[in-house]
């Protein structure tokens, strides 16, 4: 039996960044990525050196990286601080008064915020939580909505050394319980409640709910925002505004070794109980403020917008710390990409003349659900970089997001990265790179990234395997929060001192790197090992498909089954001849062996208010007909009930 993953779409579309681009961009050609790639590589030290002298630092390092794997200490000894480096260090220039950040509510409503009212936001909330006795290395847990006070109360933790834990506003009691339970936090930051479609969603009453299971909370501060009515416990509980009052708006930011924590995020884990994947200060500061400034190209003029949550990593490392380090001006967004309608972001980017637009492939196969006449009504022309991120994006959604939303001026920066990872670690050069539609391209600088199969030997073009990374870097995860040993069986395991992802990937004959699926969600189909983002990917390409998710089924036979899941595009009606076609279209695209076994045609996939697809739970209904445990994060429930009808009602009548 064949081991390795087996990759079969091929592309051959190419497209080169414009020259206009090219001629300002921080990297303009591939000879220079690929000097500066090799400087990284072989001699680290004097790289990532240079990168950190571009940042503050309270004492300087006495040795750059101290490594034995699996654990690694970068810039041994230096303090810094990293809300000092976001604010402080801007207040000096011109940037004082620049718009640090634009708010925008999902009624409209909207606020700017210059850097230096920011730092004054952020000392006065940092003295608050001083004297409520938050000293560092205390663990302090949120659970917000996308509001500037999210922003402020990050920035205040690193301000004063406490280590946040931000768990997303869509999370249950019951996930929030778990988080306080294992981080041993001290205080929660939450809100009365957040806006979602125009409905209020309440977070005070989950935290309460959380609060009855784990009980060793000494504070929770509430800010207000959508003023619905909330329990206060007496002496427990406490407004925003009261821990701000009377504090002054002036604080010395604590001087930090590197290596001291800077945050804990929770992410899934196979065996049900959630990972603590713990970032320390001086690397991942680094790592975030270098691939800001060149993945991205960010410069003065610009204005960027991450549509993600600050939930999650990526609303940790390119909303929060990377482009304040960098010293841009960002939108955040409060609601959802389709309130009042689909055009909403581009309503946005048309508003606040947005520069570089950051957003997940899901969401871009939304909008071309929606149809172009949405984003064809506004003013797309401030635009000149677009990114994508959170899962590998098809070719077709990469064309579309391309000529649609880019008018085809915009260099598109796919990046692949992880919660793990801190910080992009593979991703074109925006003024160097030829793309083709759909990879990741080239590893970022520092990152020696290679395929390797189940013996450690590295794949030849074209021929998948497991993703690892070869050698530290400096936003790489510390640890598992607690769990030492889990940190070392989870990444350091399948192969001696790599970092293995737990993504299956494949380089082709030019050495871009194209990320097939997540090793877990690899189908064993007759022998052979599928990737399900290619199979996906070839629906996708169809053009009756806006999104798809394909999963395995146990098959007597095969082993797996390939049961496929799409969303048809407003025009197609799903009808048997379709589903057949569907079916047609995999095999010519792939192979036989990748034909679904199964099709539904379905108006809606279970989804995370983030936009990343449970594929566990279509498993799931596949195989038991029904959903256990906990659906409240995702985005609409009653997607479930529906797709369980629609299984079972083809099951019926076969």
């Amino acid at each position: 039996m064949n081991n390795n993953i087996e990759s079969h779409l091929s592309e051959d579309r190419y497209f080169s960044p414009p020259a206009a681009f090219s001629q300002h961009a921080r990297i303009s050609s591939m000879e220079q990525y690929r000097e500066l790639h090799a400087e990284s590589i072989n001699s680290p030290e004097t790289f990532w050196a240079r990168e950190a002298e571009e940042l503050s630092w309270m004492e300087p390092w006495d040795k750059v990286l101290e490594w034995n794997a699996p654990d690694a200490q970068w810039f041994v000894n230096a303090k810094t601080n990293m809300s000092y480096n976001c604010l402080d260090r801007h207040l000096t220039s011109h940037r004082r008064n620049k718009a640090a950040l634009i708010w925008e509510a999902e009624s409209g409503e909207t606020e700017t915020i210059t850097y230096a009212q920011l730092h004054a936001k952020v000392c006065q909330f940092a003295n608050g939580l001083t004297d409520l006795g938050v000293q560092k290395g205390d663990r302090v847990l949120l659970y917000m909505p996308m509001i500037p006070k999210a922003i402020i109360a990050m920035l205040a933790c690193t301000r004063i050394g406490a280590v946040h834990s931000i768990v997303f506003g869509g999370f249950s009691a019951e996930a929030i319980a778990d988080r306080l339970e294992d981080s041993q936090a001290k205080v929660i930051i939450t809100a009365d409640g957040s806006w979602r479609r125009g409905k209020m969603i309440s977070l005070k009453e989950n935290v309460d709910a959380a609060l009855e299971i784990y009980q060793n909370i000494e504070k929770v501060i509430v800010c207000r925002r959508t003023f619905q009515p909330i329990e206060m416990q007496a002496g427990r509980d406490m407004y925003w505004a009261d821990a701000n009052a009377g504090q002054s708006t002036k604080h010395d930011a604590l001087p930090l070794d590197a290596e001291d924590p800077m945050f804990i995020l929770y992410t899934s884990g196979s065996t049900g109980k959630p990972k603590g994947i713990l970032h320390t200060t001086g690397g991942y500061m680094v790592g975030t403020y270098s691939t800001c400034k060149y993945i991205f190209d960010m410069n003065d003029q610009d204005v960027y917008w991450c549509t993600a949550d600050i939930g999650w990593i990526t609303g940790h490392s390119y909303i929060t710390y990377g482009p304040l380090l960098n010293g841009v001006t960002q939108v955040i967004y409060e609601g959802a990409p389709n309130f009042p309608d689909f055009g909403r972001f581009w309503n946005i980017i048309e508003k606040h003349r947005v520069s570089i637009f950051y957003t997940a492939p899901t969401a871009i196969r939304a909008f071309i659900k929606a149809g172009d006449h949405l984003p064809n009504a506004h003013d797309l022309s401030s635009l000149r970089l677009l990114g994508t991120v959170g899962e590998p994006i098809n070719p077709e959604a990469w064309m579309w997001y391309h000529q649609v939303i880019g008018g085809g001026r915009c260099p598109i920066v796919d990046t692949w990265w992880q919660t793990e990872t801190g910080a992009v670690m593979l991703a074109p050069m925006p003024g160097a790179t030829d793309i083709k539609p759909g990879t990741a391209t080239m590893p970022f600088f520092g990152i020696d990234a290679a395929i390797l199969d189940e013996d450690g030997k590295e794949c030849a073009p074209n021929e998948g395997g497991r993703l690892v990374i070869r050698k530290p870097w400096p936003s790489m995860l510390r640890g598992i929060y607690g769990d030492p040993q889990r940190y070392r069986d989870t990444y350091w395991s399948d192969y001696d001192s790599y970092y293995t992802a737990g993504d299956g990937a494949r380089r082709d004959e030019d050495g871009n790197f194209w990320i097939v699926g997540r090793l877990d969600d690899v189908l064993n189909v007759s022998g052979h090992r599928l990737g399900t983002a290619e199979i996906e990917s070839s629906l996708v390409a169809h053009d009756a498909v806006a999104e798809a998710a394909v999963v395995g089924k146990p098959h007597d036979i095969k082993g797996q089954a390939v049961v496929a899941f799409a969303i048809l595009k407003s025009d197609y009606t799903a009808n048997e001849e379709l589903e057949q076609a569907l079916k047609k279209h995999v095999a010519s695209t792939i192979g036989a062996l990748a034909r679904p076994d199964d099709i539904y045609l379905v108006p809606a996939l279970p989804k995370t208010r983030s936009g990343k697809i449970m594929r566990r739970l279509l498993k799931e209904i596949l195989a038991t007909g029904s959903v256990s445990g906990n659906t409240t994060t995702l985005e609409d429930e009653s997607t479930v009930q529906h797709l369980i009808d629609t299984v079972q009602h083809k099951t019926n009548a076969a």
